[in-house]
């Protein structure tokens, strides 16, 4: 089925590498990501063109397992082009990810380093990647369950330490994977498998939970707004400091069915229509914002970063034993040269 929606004749070559890759690779470059496929640049007779941000995915793996209309495939792709415009080698990026549908995302999806881990610690084992190696990006790609209900947690101690991670938490307001059981992120009085009558529990605003939590960048935007998405996920990983992009993504399949809205143009619309830029929140209440998703940079501050006191300490720390070391080591020559 998944064969069937992509080019037969590009899956074709692809899968069975009839094409040349090693002649056609992209260099890094900035073109308009709307260009896409660049027939001119590759021989007619060499087999179907190859898009450049092929480099940064793991091609054996493809076409990806998404469900149809679901928005971690828009979310992966916006991705990739923020990476490619920022030149970045993905040598230099460690993705941590954790258990559902949007942790496919940067696994298998990506090509980098990845560590696919247990269920709600992705923030823990990045914090230990990004403390041990801090010359690495260390980027986080999961979902509303993961990181904001069972991964809670350490999502909002890692943003009150302000280590230097960038997170990109995709909200599909549902465990999309397991069946589409409510989430900490689905809206009040919606149908799902374990509220099958009502959702009586309030959901949180994740993104505005990090901000109060400590948070130096914080934003919000939905699959809809992808170039403003691709922006924002750029201005993350140059932040000094615990950034946070929560992505409103559509689900048409376990959300869709519980809500009777499955057709993923419909959601997207409605991300649309039920957006407003944090800009023109001015003189709103909380009821006028109800059902509204409050959209743009939410924070950005400057606070000191985890990891830059951590090595300072350790340095100073080290530097104070080394003196008591050589204090006692003085003395002790000295006691044997007196007889003392």
């Amino acid at each position: 089925m998944l064969k069937g929606l992509i080019d037969p004749e590009f899956f074709e070559a692809f899968t069975s590498g009839e094409a040349d890759e090693s002649q056609h690779l992209p260099v890094y470059g900035t073109r308009d990501p709307l260009l896409g496929l660049c027939p001119s640049e590759v021989e007619e007779e060499s087999g179907p063109a190859h898009h450049r941000l092929l480099r940064y995915l793991r091609k054996e793996v493809l076409p990806t397992t998404f469900c149809v209309g679901c928005g971690g495939g828009t979310v992966l792709n916006t991705f990739a082009h923020a990476i490619d415009e920022m030149h970045i080698d993905p040598r230099e990026i460690v993705c941590v990810t954790g258990i559902g549908c949007s942790s496919w995302i940067p696994s298998p999806y990506f090509l980098c380093d990845t560590l696919h881990t247990t269920h709600g610690r992705a923030i823990a084992f990045a914090c230990g990647v990004k403390v041990m190696r801090p010359d690495m990006k260390v980027i986080i790609i999961a979902g509303d369950g993961d990181l904001a209900g069972i991964g809670g947690n350490h999502l909002i101690h890692a943003a009150r330490r302000n280590l230097d991670l960038s997170v990109f938490l995709v909200n599909n307001f549902i465990y999309g994977m397991t069946g589409g059981q409510v989430s900490p992120t689905t809206p009040f009085g919606t149908r799902t498998t374990t509220t099958p009558y009502l959702n009586l529990e309030h959901p949180f605003k994740i993104a505005d939970v990090v901000a109060a939590a400590g948070g130096s960048y914080v934003a919000r935007w939905t699959t809809y707004h992808v170039f403003q998405l691709m922006e924002s996920m750029q201005n993350a990983i140059n932040k000094k400091g615990f950034s946070f992009v929560e992505i409103i993504s559509q689900c048409p399949v376990s959300y869709g069915k519980m809500t009777g809205t499955s057709d993923p143009v419909t959601l997207l619309k409605q991300l649309r229509d039920a957006s407003i830029h944090v800009d023109d929140t001015d003189g709103m209440s909380e009821e006028d914002l109800e059902g509204k998703f409050v959209v743009g940079k939410l924070v950005e501050r400057q606070r000191a970063e985890f990891g830059d006191g951590l090595r300072q300490l350790i340095s100073e720390r080290r530097e104070s034993i080394s003196a008591e070391l050589d204090r006692g080591l003085r003395q002790d020559t000295s006691a044997l040269e007196t007889g003392r």
